[in-house]
């Protein structure tokens, strides 16, 4: 997808100011032009990706190339994010990475069950961390082939 001219947009969605800090320094050492927006919740990540309330200027809102979605998280969780994602036409094609704690067997199947692309437990140290969004990064961004727009 990035030809070395495109920037890559994501969007963090992410409670947790530590693991929002640690998937930005991943992102900032990556060789890939990207811009990373954040969502401290799902109802916040709704309303970024239908451009309500702070989040109505296109410029502030960018359509995201990838979601990288947590699933505990106040308000709206993750779970129900995804489910609304994949139900509306207009955000189905997104690709959506589970980034979260969760190792339950429960989690990982009704997150594919909802439509998620891929599922990914987060390391508990930092190096770890950090070279799964790198590696997350290199796969979404350089191997697979993503629809524009």
């Amino acid at each position: 997808m990035n030809d070395g001219t495109k920037t890559a947009v994501i969007l963090l969605v992410e409670d947790d100011p530590e693991d929002q800090k640690l998937t930005r320094r991943a992102l900032r050492t990556s060789h890939l032009r990207n811009k990373l927006y954040v969502a401290d919740d799902g109802e916040q990540a709704l309303d970024y990706l239908c451009r309500r309330g702070a989040f109505a200027d296109p410029e502030v809102s960018p359509r995201p190339d990838l979601i990288l979605l947590d699933l505990n998280m106040p308000k709206l969780d993750g779970r129900a994010v995804l489910a609304r994602l994949k139900e509306d036409p207009d955000f189905r094609c997104i690709p959506v990475v589970v980034l979260t704690t969760s190792a339950q067997e429960e989690d990982i199947l009704r997150s594919y069950e909802l439509g998620v692309n891929s599922y990914i437990t987060k390391p508990v140290h930092m190096e770890g961390f950090i070279r799964a969004i790198r590696d997350l990064e290199h796969y979404w961004f350089n191997l697979v082939v993503l629809p524009s727009g």
